[in-house]
């Protein structure tokens, strides 16, 4: 998803922070009480959007069909002025209400109906007849917007609004399906400030929406569902209440990479020991060491089996074998705790990172070092801030019930936000959550949420790569922390593994953006797509990254210097 503030070209911080629907509808409620100028000028908006929409859709406005999916809210309101707007640029627009006419917005109501627009009788039917229709043919819409439910609204769709959507889902996936979907505020149904889908939901092409993003449009797994995002700045003000989520902008990722000077040597960059690899998953140190050593390390060290180390240096030999001072330590990936001789070392570097007989160690702790974190914790010790857990839905939901919050996998997919954030409580640690997008999560910290780059990161290994680029990263921030280079201020370093973690997840998705062709990242779609692919790219595997790590870099130094590749 791309979070975008119109009419700037870049997008400004309130434009890229999520705020809880409550607090926006309280700092929005004294200049919008007794008006519905702000009302006319979400229209607009909305109304700008569809045109675009539709000229992508058919190249041409006039004669486009349009049906209007209204509720009784002000976004029912907007969705009705728009059509009002796209009837008298020649469209050919149907509103088909969820609710009685007399609880729909009045003065919308007769805006819409004195512009041309037409009032289905049979709201069912208007909208089985947009969804089985194919674009260019009598029957059947172009654009569908959505203006059921607005960010006041809880639980999933009412009967009648769920019934209106169903043939619509039912055409297809987006950029499937003979029509677009713009969705005013949010896609009706989704919960506004978690992400969750406690029912039925239209996913959108695009949603617009005002001030700033809700929790929907930042939060998995209702963000997938939203499409492209269009921040609208209304005049309203922005709430100063906490944030409930922020998606972190490359400008500002950027400007965490630092290009070392002529005094740097090895251990300023950052050292990384790598703790990954087993007689049966040989590749992950590979592949983690190969991604450390792209992503800028100082030096990478390995500690593994023997046959584990020799394929590393086949690979790297820039590789030091054995363990010594590190920075950053990364353990688990590539291996299995039923591996009792591994495990074992590797519980003796957990110990070491959690403090046993010394200071705690920044480290990434991933895989198979996850269940024998449940154990340590267990047994009275915690993790900081500055190590950063890295599992899938199913490696959380085991943490959490090791733990002793019996949890499912399914029950961490279907409400991710909340999982990542009870895992960083009840660690200690920074939690990087492997959804779509990629949640990180610190205890007292503002959520983040970074796009995970396009599908084709779905191979084997590529968490391991992943692994080794934040270790890296975690590196470089110690060393400069130690050498008086640190980025930021007391602030800024509190969360430095949470930085750290979101900069490493965005060097992942534009390696992969590189590395599957296509090198604008932006340009590969959520899951489920919020629109055709010009090109699809192609498959890729977990080494590939590694060597489109450097790029990845380089784009996002630039970014943050406000500076142009010239050369791709």
């Amino acid at each position: 998803m791309n979070v975008t503030a119109a009419p700037t070209t870049a997008p400004t911080p309130a434009a890229t922070t999520a705020y809880p629907a409550r607090a926006v509808a309280e700092a929005e409620a004294p200049l919008t009480a007794g008006t519905d100028r702000y009302m006319h000028a979400a229209a607009h908006a909305v109304a700008r959007v569809a045109v675009q929409e539709l000229r992508g859709a058919r190249g041409a406005v006039p004669g486009a069909r349009v049906l209007l999916l209204v509720g009784g809210g002000h976004n029912g309101g907007d969705a009705l002025l728009a059509g009002a707007l796209l009837a008298r640029r020649g469209c050919a627009v149907t509103a088909a209400p969820a609710t009685t006419t007399d609880r729909l917005h009045a003065g919308a109501l007769n805006a819409a109906r004195a512009a041309g627009v037409r009032l289905a009788a049979d709201p069912m039917g208007a909208a089985r007849a947009a969804a089985g229709g194919v674009s260019g043919s009598a029957d059947g819409a172009d654009l569908v917007i959505d203006g059921l439910t607005g960010i006041g609204a809880t639980g999933g769709l009412r009967p009648a609004a769920a019934g209106l959507i169903a043939p619509l889902c039912a055409a297809g996936q987006v950029g499937c399906r003979p029509f677009r979907v713009l969705a005013v505020d949010l896609p009706s149904g989704v919960g506004v400030d978690d992400g969750t889908l406690p029912g039925p939901v239209l996913a959108a092409d695009c949603t617009v929406t005002f001030t700033c993003p809700k929790g929907a449009h930042l939060l998995p797994p209702a963000a997938t569902r939203c499409g492209r995002v269009e921040v609208i700045d209304l005049g309203l003000p922005v709430p100063e209440a906490a944030p409930s989520a922020r998606r972190p902008t490359d400008a500002e990722l950027g400007r965490l990479l630092r290009v070392p000077g002529d005094e740097d040597h090895k251990y300023t960059r950052g050292v990384v020991g790598l703790w990954a690899g087993s007689r049966a998953y040989p590749g992950a140190a590979v592949l983690a060491a190969s991604a450390a050593v792209r992503t800028g390390a100082g030096m990478v060290r390995v500690a593994a089996p023997p046959r584990v180390v020799d394929l590393v240096l086949a690979r790297r030999p820039e590789v030091v074998p054995g363990d010594g001072r590190c920075q950053a330590l990364v353990i688990g990936p590539g291996t299995d705790p039923a591996d009792a001789p591994r495990a074992a070392e590797l519980d003796a570097a957990l110990g070491r990172v959690l403090g046993e007989g010394g200071e705690p160690v920044a480290a990434v702790i991933d895989a198979g070092a996850l269940p024998l974190l449940a154990a340590r914790i267990g047994a009275g010790l915690r993790c900081t801030p500055g190590q950063v857990l890295t599992p899938h839905a199913g490696e959380a939901a085991a943490l959490l019930t090791a733990l002793g919050e019996q949890t499912a996998r399914e029950a961490v997919a279907a409400a991710p936000a909340a999982a990542v954030r009870r895992l960083a409580e009840a660690t200690g640690a920074t939690v990087l959550l492997k959804t779509t997008p990629t949640l990180i999560a610190s205890p007292g910290g503002t959520l983040l949420s970074v796009g995970s780059g396009p599908g084709w990161l779905a191979t084997a290994g590529s968490g391991d790569v992943l692994a080794g680029i934040i270790g890296a990263l975690l590196a470089a921030d110690r060393a400069d922390a130690d050498n008086g280079k640190a980025v930021g201020g007391e602030d800024a370093q509190a969360e430095a593994a949470a930085r750290c973690a979101a900069l490493g997840v965005r060097l992942h998705a534009l390696a992969a953006a590189r590395a599957a062709d296509l090198v604008n990242a932006d340009s590969a779609p959520a899951p489920g797509g919020c629109r055709p692919l010009a090109r699809p790219g192609h498959p890729l595997a977990a080494l590939d990254l590694t060597e489109a790590i450097p790029a990845a870099w380089e784009r996002l130094w630039c970014a943050g210097r406000g500076l142009e590749q010239t050369t791709e």
